[in-house]
């Protein structure tokens, strides 16, 4: 999604290092040179330092192309990296084309007779492009339906360097090893992301599982029955799991903190909140928002930002991470002690927004940038990302200064971050469609497109 859906799904889901002194302390535990085991990598924070990235690439005329690998089916869902290898899933339909609608409209029925797909699990050498194995973890009908411009492929998988997880909604949950074996699965039954005015509007589920100490965390808010879940990595035993009383989101969840004041942070329409990782305890709760949720939650400077669009409002809220109880904001007030600023509207609907340095960044579906001081909300720069783009879904990364933002026909528009201004420091042709969040390792940038996993190298 997941994020969609990491993309996150929906309608549905710089080369240089940084100085120490423009991250957040946030971001410096984040620090990553070579593994992203999950949607936006460590920590969901999107931000990879440590070995230059590349600024300026051009897949159709190879420069700067390690290589490309062609994915069959139809996905979403995001490349995870860890060492040498690189995990991917993918939806592949028995028809010989699955249809996918890019750009920005407002169509919400589903994809009628999508046929019979097989889910599978690819793992991928880091540095060849070649695949090492592919496992197909379910076949048969899709259990739900998907919206045009999503997929049965949305969820990113997630690896702690010895399993990988990868999560398809309704067709179940699997944990393979580093070899290709199955070691356990689950079935959840049907989960049901739809909109919720609408019932029949089936868009696909989205929401990232991810993996901490030990734990697999599980964000299911769908039409019935609601639920946010712990299962045990080694053997899938359910640990705990929280009801939810919420409507359908395609949000991932994210954890922040350490030992006992660790916290599982959700997105919502009802529900926003923070729960105790250790037992699923609700820490705190704010209600607002938009009425379809996708963004993952982000966190720096002691604060958890999120956004979400859709129905009356698209609002973003800068909520402090040591709140407890409810801290909604009351009727016609845009702060509080615990919520020290928010925006009415011009929030995120499929991207999920990132903290970097001093600055919160979110960006829109049509490509409007704002830059805000994340501390105190203070609008920086609004602006708009360039034109031709057809909608942005994938949601932002960022390394040495630079953060990277995918446009749905292809096209990767860098800028520099940091600044007073917007700064575009270059726009890269993919070559195809794209609709995923890339992964960044040890300098490098992975790309999901249409059809292809893509390597991008300055090296």
């Amino acid at each position: 999604m997941a994020h969609f859906f990491s993309f996150k799904p929906l309608l549905f889901q710089l080369g240089g290092v940084c100085l120490l002194g423009f991250l957040s302390l946030t971001q410096v535990k984040a620090e990553n040179t070579v593994n992203w085991p999950q949607f936006r990598g460590p920590g969901a924070s999107g931000v990879a330092e440590g070995v230059a990235t590349p600024t300026t690439w051009n897949v159709p005329e190879s420069s700067n192309l390690k290589w490309k690998t062609p994915i069959p089916g139809l996905g979403h869902s995001c490349p995870i990296v860890w060492e040498d290898r690189l995990f991917l899933t993918t939806a592949i339909s028995d028809k010989k084309l699955d249809s996918l609608k890019i750009g920005i409209y407002h169509e919400i029925a589903p994809v009628e007779k999508d046929g019979v797909h097989a889910w599978v699990l690819y793992c991928i050498d880091k540095s060849t492009g070649k695949v090492i194995w592919k496992r197909v973890c379910h076949k048969g009908v899709p259990k739900d339906k998907r919206h045009t411009k999503s997929s049965h492929a949305n969820c990113t998988p997630a690896t702690d360097g010895k399993r990988v997880v990868s999560f398809f909604g309704s067709e179940g949950l699997y944990c393979h090893d580093f070899n290709g074996t199955l070691l356990w699965k689950k079935d959840f039954g049907i989960l049901d992301a739809a909109f919720f005015r609408v019932p029949r509007a089936q868009w696909g589920f989205a929401s990232s599982p991810i993996i901490h100490e030990g734990v697999v965390l599980l964000q299911c808010d769908v039409l019935k029955n609601s639920f946010l879940a712990a299962l045990d990595l080694e053997t899938g035993k359910i640990l705990w799991k929280k009801p939810r009383n919420d409507l359908p989101a395609w949000s991932s969840p994210a954890v922040y903190g350490e030992g006992a004041k660790t916290q599982v942070l959700l997105n919502g329409y009802r529900h926003i909140g923070g729960y105790d990782f250790a037992t699923g305890k609700e820490i705190w709760r704010f209600r607002g928002g938009g009425d379809i949720p996708v963004p993952t939650p982000v966190t720096g400077h002691g604060l958890a930002f999120i956004t979400n669009a859709h129905g009356k409002s698209a609002p973003i809220y800068a909520i402090k991470l040591d709140s407890r109880g409810d801290v909604s904001l009351k009727d016609g007030k845009a702060s509080s002690e615990q919520v020290p600023w928010s925006v009415n509207r011009g929030g995120a609907y499929m991207q999920t927004p990132i903290v970097y340095g001093d600055y919160f960044y979110n960006c829109r579906d049509n490509g409007v940038l704002a830059c805000f001081e994340a501390k105190t909300g203070r609008l920086v720069f609004q602006a708009r990302l360039g034109s031709g783009f057809g909608g942005f879904t994938g949601s932002p990364v960022a390394s040495g200064g630079k953060i990277y933002y995918v446009s749905e026909v292809g096209d990767v528009v860098v800028i520099k971050a940091g600044t007073s201004e917007l700064k575009i420091l270059a726009k890269n042709p993919l070559g195809e469609i794209c609709l995923s969040t890339p992964a960044i390792s040890d300098g490098e940038l992975f790309f999901r497109t249409r059809t292809q996993l893509i390597a991008i190298s300055a090296k």
